[in-house]
């Protein structure tokens, strides 16, 4: 329970700026920065110096994020001008931005501590548009901790090399058909019962390593692809709800889309490559025994999806 804390799958986002033209020269803005009860990070938007704030900023402590909504006059608008975010330069987060237009442009993109400032262009080029969307794939997988636990659970599951690959494909493809339809629009779900029914597939498959004996072959064993297929399904609307806070561009969607999906699984292969060399690794310098290590790390992952189920139950009434 200890380690299922602050280890809150979703809750480590990076940090959010969406700035919108509401009408020319006039943008509705929200900014959301990471926050762990009255405490947030000390990041802050500094807009060009030719724009003015209209009015005072509304604040609020929504779901794990400190956000601030208001709204500024910029006079010729933000095209070919720099926005930066205070104080990222010495954070570890990043800081996703979208910025609409009122013509119907969009520019999406990733500020990290190297690179705090955006400038404003009038347009992306298409591998910027790529570029940007494959880190943002990248990124999403390697901090979202449930689905880097099913991985994992699957990896435990699965002895056979080659069973494994085929199940990791499965799984890539179900999550691939629901990411491109729900952005698209075409498929939908609420987002919180989605999320608990993430939690709950992680508890599933937690629970068959836990009662997995030698020489029985239970069905998730003997068909870990269909499980993994059937569950990629629901982590597909999982990442869709991330693309979707982020937005597609007007222009170059199936690119955006398509890159994102393989930032995804790059990210996922990383993992899987990681754990491979840090098991090989390990077992080349100690001599130890894997099968407690391996019944203690499935009974940790059980733990932490059943913590995240019983939160994410919890917060449908919030």
């Amino acid at each position: 329970m200890l380690s299922a804390a602050p280890s809150a799958a979703h809750e480590l986002r990076p940090a959010y700026l969406d700035i919108r033209e509401t009408a020319t020269g006039d943008f509705a803005i929200v900014w959301k920065t990471p926050a762990l009860g009255e405490m947030r990070l000390g990041l802050y938007v500094r807009l060009p110096e030719t724009c003015s704030p209209k009015g005072e900023a509304i604040n609020s402590l929504e779901a794990g994020g400190y956000f601030e909504r208001w709204t500024a006059r910029c006079p010729g608008g933000l095209k070919g001008r720099t926005l930066t975010i205070d104080g990222l330069r010495t954070s570890l987060t990043d800081v996703l931005v979208r910025l609409a237009n009122a013509d119907g442009s969009t520019q999406v993109a990733r500020l990290t501590p190297e690179t705090p400032s955006l400038a404003v262009t009038a347009s992306q080029t298409t591998f910027e548009v790529a570029k940007t969307y494959f880190m943002l794939g990248v990124e999403h997988i390697l901090i979202g901790f449930d689905h880097l636990m099913f991985v994992l659970a699957l990896m435990l599951l699965i002895r056979d090399r080659w069973m494994l690959l085929t199940t990791i494909t499965a799984f890539t493809l179900a999550h691939s058909i629901t990411l491109a339809g729900a952005a698209l629009g075409y498929l939908s779900l609420p987002q919180k019962p989605v999320e608990a029914a993430i939690a709950l597939s992680i508890a599933f498959v937690a629970s068959e390593l836990a009662r997995s004996r030698p020489g029985q072959r239970r069905t998730s064993e003997s068909y870990p692809w269909l499980v993994a297929f059937a569950f990629g399904l629901l982590h597909g609307f999982g990442f869709a709800g991330a693309l979707k806070e982020i937005g597609l561009p007007q222009t170059d969607v199936p690119l955006a889309l398509l890159t994102f999906n393989l930032g995804v699984e790059a990210g996922q292969l990383l993992f899987v490559a990681a754990v491979l060399l840090a098991i090989k690794a390990v077992t080349a310098m100690v001599r130890i025994p894997l099968q407690p290590v391996r019944h203690a790390t499935t009974y940790l992952i059980g733990t932490m999806s059943m913590f995240w189920l019983v939160t994410r139950i919890e917060s449908f009434w919030s």
